[in-house]
């Protein structure tokens, strides 16, 4: 049995978003979703082929709809981080991995 510490400052946002997360590692994009989101950090399920790991910074792009994007002048809130935690179990059934992120400022 494994004990999980909760170390979240922030309340978080149950979201489900569509996000393209660059890697520069792999020099390449990796389509996913957000599953949560605070103002530090966020949730994502990203494909199990995604070589990412713990330390790696990564930019998380946000796509918005054409009401917002008009609104905040442009189509994508982009997010740069750093990855905390990579989580491969639970979730190879849908060929995806968990993957937190904590927000530069």
């Amino acid at each position: 049995m494994e004990t999980l510490v909760e170390q979240r400052k922030d309340t978080r946002t149950e979201l489900t978003w569509p996000v393209s997360v660059w890697l520069p590692e792999a020099n390449r994009f990796f389509h996913g979703r957000s599953s949560n989101i605070s103002k530090t950090g966020a949730f994502l399920s990203v494909p199990m082929t995604m070589p990412v790991r713990a330390g790696h910074t990564v930019e998380i792009n946000f796509p918005r709809t054409l009401e917002l994007a008009e609104e905040k002048g442009g189509f994508a809130r982009i997010k740069s981080g750093r990855v905390v935690r990579v989580e491969r179990r639970n979730m190879l059934k849908d060929a995806k991995i968990g993957v937190a992120i904590q927000f530069d400022y």
